[in-house]
């Protein structure tokens, strides 16, 4: 564990709001007045603009973001091809889609010295990133920081840790996120990753589609689900390193490397949209039936990634966080099922209120879409008998990244020590208990 790192990480402060035009300086004056890219920028920077959409994409849409720095991005030497070890990007063609149920235990410890660029582990996915539409589902295990820089030209990554705590140290300052926190680290944005503790793990969703956007609230109204002030963007800090340091760049599925001759984490100032956050789940407003039913999952929804079909999210992000249970002759853990969404969900921890057993924190379940699915049989028959007493639920924090796409698997998905052989057999036993004469 990196001592200096947690003493950094405890001591951080933010910005905040999500999706605002925020700025912010390291240095005081770093910050051109009145224009962004004047003859000279102030104090011997270079500015440069990162775009995170096109040009003329819709303002409100409209993601970028100019950096001043010590050196333009542009000042690196070729990029070559280096491994990809378990990671793996869409188009997956390794195996046909699958309509099984199918669950995971958590990864495996990882092998000495892995950092978190070598420890991320593919599950599956879809879409294409070349095209710049689709997912994919990653799990990270670690226990080195990273001595390099990485950034992910094909998408976003939204981090969830699930165990140990992380540093992430951006072009555009610092976050830290551990268990019950995400972060999102924009498309194009380098970074590295310093651990907190001696082993980390948890799970990523690169989003090869539009930038996640906190969803339309609708009926709802003004407020809830996961409020704008609640995410923090980092203030400016740089890195004024000169000496070799490896930037590995995945771009098309693939991981290029380039050895600079300067740390590319310089950046003095900036200001825009295009900037990573940290958001701490338990935050999150829940909201739910104070009278009848379980309410579709939907009303969980921290982020979206929009298609070109309204309410059709080419991925959601979705939090069933602490919460009450109100509900009069309901039936309270989430229903039976089959979805034209396909499902991955996790578990960061404690328990999930729909599964009794063989769901834990590090694990994960795929319910492609329209495979049945919902409460196991243990629970099942315990939530037909309760007694429905107001009840909160507070054992537990899962998640799920929900796709209008079926996800295709890895190989190395499929053949997973840790994959659950077995899963099916939650379901057997749900008895008959027809009777017409009821």
């Amino acid at each position: 564990m990196n001592g200096d790192a947690r003493k950094t990480a405890e001591a951080l402060t933010y910005l905040s709001g999500f999706g605002n035009q925020h700025s912010s300086e390291a240095v005081p004056g770093a910050l051109p007045i009145g224009r962004n890219s004047p003859q000279r920028a102030p104090l011997g920077l270079y500015a440069e603009q990162l775009s995170g959409s096109a040009f003329t994409e819709p303002r409100a849409l409209n993601r970028r973001s100019w950096l001043y720095r010590i050196r333009p991005s542009a000042a690196h030497p070729a990029f070559a091809r280096t491994d990809d070890d378990t990671l793996r990007t869409a188009p997956f063609t390794e195996t046909a889609p699958d309509p099984n149920r199918l669950r995971w235990n958590p990864l495996p410890e990882p092998e000495p010295d892995t950092d978190f660029v070598r420890g991320l582990w593919t599950l599956g996915g879809n879409g294409d990133a070349t095209q710049r539409t689709g997912m994919a589902v990653h799990l990270y295990h670690a226990n080195s920081s990273m001595r390099r820089v990485f950034s992910d030209a094909d998408g976003e990554l939204l981090i969830v840790p699930e165990r140990g705590g992380l540093l992430l140290r951006t072009e555009f300052g610092l976050l830290h996120a551990g268990p019950g926190d995400v972060a999102l680290i924009p498309r194009g944005v380098r970074f590295r990753v310093e651990l907190l503790d001696e082993s980390v793990r948890g799970y990523v969703c690169e989003n090869y589609g539009a930038p996640f956007q906190l969803p339309e609230l609708g009926p709802i109204g003004a407020n809830g689900l996961a409020n704008a002030r609640d995410f923090r963007a980092p203030v400016a800090a740089y890195e004024d390193v000169e000496g070799p340091v490896e930037v590995v760049n995945k771009f098309c599925g693939n991981l290029w490397t380039a050895t600079y001759d300067h740390s590319p984490l310089d950046v003095v100032a900036w200001h825009g949209s295009h900037v990573p956050y940290v958001y701490d789940l338990r935050r999150f407003n829940v909201l739910g039936s104070i009278s009848y039913d379980h309410p579709d999952p939907s009303i969980f929804t921290v982020l979206t990634s929009p298609t070109d079909t309204p309410g059709l999210a080419g991925v959601d992000f979705v939090v069933f966080a602490p919460r009450w249970l109100v509900g009069e002759d309901t039936f309270r853990p989430p229903y039976f099922h089959r979805n034209v969404m396909s499902e991955y969900m996790g578990l960061i921890e404690g328990a999930y209120d729909a599964k009794a057993e063989g769901f834990v924190p590090g694990g994960g379940s795929l319910h492609n879409m329209m495979s049945a699915h919902g409460p196991d049989r243990e629970t099942f028959d315990r939530a037909s008998a309760a007694e429905l007493r107001p009840q909160k639920v507070d054992d537990g924090l899962a998640f799920m990244f929900e796709t209008r796409w079926p996800v295709a698997l890895t190989a190395q998905a499929t053949r997973a020590e840790h994959l659950q052989r077995a899963y099916d057999d939650v379901w057997q036993g749900l008895e008959r208990h027809f009777s017409p004469l009821h």
